[in-house]
């Protein structure tokens, strides 16, 4: 069972959720482009089944960087429900744009073409659907993030691999660099590695109970805490290190190392 809002919590978490009304859309001129990645085939680090080996992830169109600070202002300008302050601590949590100086005015430590942070899966979401978009699934942001600067998977390419890991060692500085400094990769995407964390729409698919882990079932084991269990390629640490974060996060949880990019199925359907 997967940790968080299920059964009639999460019926009452959504009930609440949809109180705060549709996204205004916003100016469109600080929409981010998007580049077409996929189709593809993903080895997935922990199979929901003895037979998944590979799973099938249509082409999609995903963001080339991160949401920027200036985006969401502009986003938060036209839904002052989603400005801080204004959002039900059921969706965020204290520390929602903990950069910003004000609900509508960004502080020293948040640079306008920087990627924004401290926000939750929720508002990233609605951030999303006001663009007419949405947050890309674990597999759509894995296949993405699986490319080198050259190749489309170079999940074991050693020295792509130390690359990723190198990062993910150095701790979070003061301030974020701007976003699209580092070089595209082969789909055309930037800043998948080596800037934020990012959220998924399906983050939290991860966690199983304690009863499943002792079930002893070694093709139905998930990742849980800090345990490794049943990772289908054992070598790629990275996949693992990003599947071990996304497993601690609820859905409110802001930090100062997690941002979003949005995603869209072709011809622009969300």
């Amino acid at each position: 069972m997967k940790r968080g809002y299920g059964g009639k919590a999460a019926a009452s978490v959504l009930g609440v959720f949809l109180t705060l009304g549709t996204s205004t859309p916003f100016a469109s001129g600080l929409q981010t482009d998007a580049a077409k990645v996929g189709p593809g085939v993903l080895r997935p680090l922990y199979p929901s089944s003895p037979d998944e080996a590979e799973v099938a992830v249509q082409a999609f169109l995903l963001d080339r960087t991160p949401v920027t600070n200036a985006q969401y202002l502009a986003f938060v300008r036209s839904n002052p429900r989603w400005q801080k302050g204004q959002v039900p601590r059921l969706f965020v949590d204290e520390n929602y744009l903990a950069l910003w100086a004000s609900p509508t005015k960004l502080g020293p430590r948040a640079a306008p073409n920087a990627p924004v942070v401290h926000v939750s899966w929720f508002a990233a979401k609605a951030y999303c659907e006001a663009r007419g978009a949405r947050l890309p699934t674990e597999n759509e942001w894995e296949l993405a993030a699986a490319a080198s600067e050259t190749q489309p998977d170079a999940s074991r390419d050693p020295a792509f691999l130390a690359r990723i890991l190198a990062w993910y060692s150095r701790p979070t500085p003061e301030r974020l660099p701007e976003v699209a400094q580092g070089r595209a990769n082969y789909w055309g995407v930037q800043d998948l590695h080596g800037l934020v964390w990012e959220w998924v729409l399906d983050f939290g698919n991860a966690l199983v109970s304690g009863d499943s882990r002792e079930s002893g079932d070694p093709d139905t084991m998930r990742f849980c805490g800090a345990g490794a269990l049943s990772a289908k390629d054992r070598e790629d640490y990275a996949s693992f290190m990003r599947l071990a974060f996304r497993s601690s996060l609820q859905p409110a949880y802001t930090t100062a190392n997690l941002g979003f990019r949005c995603a869209r199925s072709p011809g622009g359907v969300p």
